[in-house]
């Protein structure tokens, strides 16, 4: 699509690729330029270096905050949520509870995209280490300990309930899926047209021989984190780029390291603070012997006044280099190096409708098998048998609660039930709701094989008055969160019953009745003498069979109604 005139949202604005991205964008002449970043001075700096650097007339807006925290927790640093028991108790359940309309409306991420409505999105975050470097594996060493603590003395301490939660803040594809979650969402609702990911390997190119670590074995399970992160992440972008009704998706995935931003002498800082220097002479040298001590009594001495100084190259959010460093990382053979020019000019041009054959969620797409015409041939057969055997062994083939979601057996038992009393599509058109859900109750009450067969896969059948229940040792909803107590309202009666329990209500079958005069809604459209390729579903696909296919009534509502229709094949 022209970028020129549109309104774009650049996140994580601020760094090396961010930077570049932002430069490159501006020469297309869009309307406006939001540059966001996890501190709004660092987005400020950057419009008012653009805006010097380009003299634009786009409208450059600079935005803080951090996307992957909600709103009451901007200007925190991720270590004192986490430190902060109500902040961890919330930051636990916007991760890992249920996304509810609460949780969305809090997201900063939400909020942001919500406020622009930017029609394209170029997300220039580092996810992957975002996530990873929170190191649930160091947090898994606090927490073994105070198990080994609580079993030795057989009772736990505070401590352990602490570190526990604190490990459930580090867990990281709970966090990689809500963040995509919130993200689609948001799109959606505004109507982006296009969101371009910048990526990572995690590993800058390499293999699990990588060499640079930090100071953990080798291969890094931090590293292989983050590798694996990046990976998951690819694949819930290849996700929601199959998902209708949202942007184009794009995934730039940079295999090198990626510099530079700047070569100058200056202090060194880490973690955005100088690095102070210490001495520790001769004379006070530690004795290695009996324990080592990681934070012993200190004897060494702070050089007042001084800190690190020398020559470095800046590369944005991976740090600073020292020449030797940049030397070693960039030799043939090592990580080497991609510059963040070039990055940027593969998202333009693939913003633009080019094809640079750097898409990974392209490149997905064509190296995937999808659906086959020897598969769709041979389904027929397949489906011919089953009815064969059917028959023989006179069974219906229903539903098993294997496959999921239990709504899937909810549906196609419903449907089956009222094949018992309409064996056609066209009998089940105009019927009593209240008589048939009598018909149903006396056809349940009678067949005790059927019923039993329902119930023990676990989906109950609730009863026309709403207010009894039929059910088994097991049901798949209300699923366990935590508590196998739930509160008995109407509201989760209907809830439970849309997710899966067979509902026996008039109310039910109210609906039934509409998806059924919706599908002869759709069939009617058709002309009577058609018989191009233009429908997938025509007359004959509905009519052909002389009882009801309960298969193809529910890959209908599955379609159609539930907005679960494959978008490529």
């Amino acid at each position: 699509m022209e970028i020129q005139g549109k309104r774009i949202l650049v996140l994580g604005g601020w760094g090396l690729v961010g930077t570049a991205v932002c430069r490159q964008i501006l020469v297309e002449d869009p309307s406006e330029l939001i540059v966001a970043s996890m501190q709004k001075e660092e987005a400020a700096e950057a419009c008012e270096k653009l805006k010097r650097d380009f003299g634009t007339r786009t409208r450059l807006i600079p935005t803080g905050g951090n996307i992957f925290l909600r709103d009451s927790m901007q200007g925190i640093s991720r270590i004192d949520v986490i430190e902060n028991a109500d902040n961890r108790q919330q930051l636990i359940e916007d991760v890992l509870g249920a996304l509810s309309d609460e949780i969305l409306s809090h997201s900063h991420l939400f909020q942001l995209i919500g406020k622009y409505k930017p029609n394209i999105v170029i997300d220039c975050i580092n996810t992957a280490t975002a996530l990873a470097y929170q190191d649930v594996f160091l947090n898994y060493y606090r927490v073994r300990k105070e198990l080994h603590q609580a079993k030795t003395d057989q009772k736990y301490s505070e401590n352990l309930i602490s570190e526990t939660e604190k490990m459930l803040c580090t867990m990281y594809v709970p966090q990689l899926i809500r963040h995509v979650q919130i993200l689609h969402e948001s799109m959606k609702r505004v109507k982006t047209s296009i969101y371009i990911k910048i990526g990572t390997s995690g590993t800058g190119g390499m293999g699990l021989n990588i060499p640079y670590t930090h100071s953990e074995e080798k291969p890094s399970r931090m590293l292989l984190s983050k590798s694996s992160l990046a990976g998951a992440h690819s694949l819930l972008l290849f996700l929601m780029a199959r998902t209708p009704e949202g942007p184009i998706i794009k995934e730039i995935k940079p295999a090198a390291a990626i510099a530079w931003k700047r070569i100058e002498y200056g202090e060194v800082k880490k973690g955005g603070k100088p690095v102070s220097l210490y001495d520790c002479p001769p004379e006070k040298a530690y004795n290695l012997e009996n324990e080592f001590h990681l934070n012993p009594t200190p004897k060494w001495e702070a050089i007042k006044g001084k800190t690190l100084k020398s020559v470095f190259v800046d590369t944005g959010e991976n740090g600073i280099f020292s020449k030797g460093e940049f030397t070693a990382i960039t030799t043939t053979g090592q990580m080497e190096f991609v510059t963040p020019e070039e990055i940027a000019n593969n998202v333009v041009y693939e913003i633009k409708g080019g094809n640079t054959g750097h898409d990974v969620i392209n490149a997905l797409d064509n190296a995937i098998m999808g659906p086959t015409y020897r598969a769709g041939y041979l389904r027929h057969s397949a489906l011919t048998l089953m009815e064969q055997l059917e028959k023989e062994h006179q069974v219906d083939s229903v539903a098993f609660e294997l496959l999921g979601p239990p709504r899937l057996s909810k549906l196609l038992y419903e449907i089956y039930l009222l094949k018992q009393i309409f064996p056609t599509m066209k009998e089940l058109k105009n019927f009593n709701e209240t008589e048939v859900s009598v018909q149903l109750t006396e056809l349940i009450t009678k067949n005790a094989e059927l019923r039993a067969q329902i119930i023990s896969i676990g989906i109950p059948i609730l009863l026309p008055d709403g207010k009894r229940l039929l059910r088994g040792p097991s049901i798949k909803i209300p699923p366990f969160r935590g508590s196998a107590t739930f509160e008995l309202t109407d509201e989760n009666i209907d809830l439970w019953s849309h997710g899966g329990w067979v509902d026996l209500r008039p109310k039910n079958m109210r609906v039934w009745k509409e998806r059924i005069c919706a599908i002869f809604a759709a069939i009617d459209v058709i002309p009577e003498d058609e018989t191009s390729s233009r429908f997938e579903h025509d007359r004959r696909y509905w009519l052909e069979d002389k009882e009801i296919n309960i298969g193809k009534v529910v890959g209908w509502i599955f379609s159609e109604e539930e907005k679960g229709l494959r978008m490529k094949s």
